[in-house]
């Protein structure tokens, strides 16, 4: 792993970055991912994106971050569909890495902060994820991090025109 992989909360002037890395990656990123409309790809369009995601943060369902190598945006760990009552105290975990920082750790270390994150910040007792079933790479990033598999969902997202099935992750924090 990677000692200069840090994460932190997402910022307005994340947008251009997150951007560029999209747009020159949005083919090596299709089969993972559903279509977005062509302004995702633009500064505009993230900045857009990050004004909701921090008003959601605000809200205190969503906990948007950035991964960094060094002083550079290179992906974004997410931890959505936060549910903080007493009795549920889970959140879902979501990551992508740019192309040009791929197969270096970023992604693995970044879950495990992010982890850090649900536990120490959030007061989280379980971790989701979920992964397409042809998504090797993630699903060892995910079982480097304690995630153990538990079920799949069908049909559960639409992607490159077709319904694919999702394979459930789940982790117990604290543990």
């Amino acid at each position: 792993m990677l000692s200069s992989t840090r994460i932190r909360l997402i910022e307005p002037a994340d947008a251009a970055p997150i951007a560029a890395h999209r747009a020159r990656d949005v083919e090596a990123f299709r089969p993972w991912e559903p279509d977005q409309p062509a302004g995702f790809f633009t500064p505009e369009g993230q900045a857009e994106r990050i004004e909701r995601l921090l008003a959601g943060y605000r809200a205190g369902s969503v906990w948007p971050g950035v991964v960094l190598a060094g002083d550079q945006v290179v992906g974004q760990v997410t931890v959505g569909g936060i549910l903080p009552q007493p009795h549920l105290r889970r959140g879902s975990v979501g990551y992508w890495i740019a192309g040009v920082a791929q197969n270096r750790g970023h992604a693995g270390q970044a879950v495990g902060l992010a982890l850090r994150v649900m536990t120490d910040e959030l007061g989280l007792h379980r971790a989701e994820a979920s992964t397409g079933l042809e998504n090797l790479p993630s699903q060892r990033v995910l079982r480097r991090n304690g995630f153990s598999p538990y079920g799949v969902a069908h049909s559960s997202i639409l992607i490159d025109g077709s319904w694919r099935d999702s394979l459930l992750w789940e982790r117990v924090l604290g543990d």
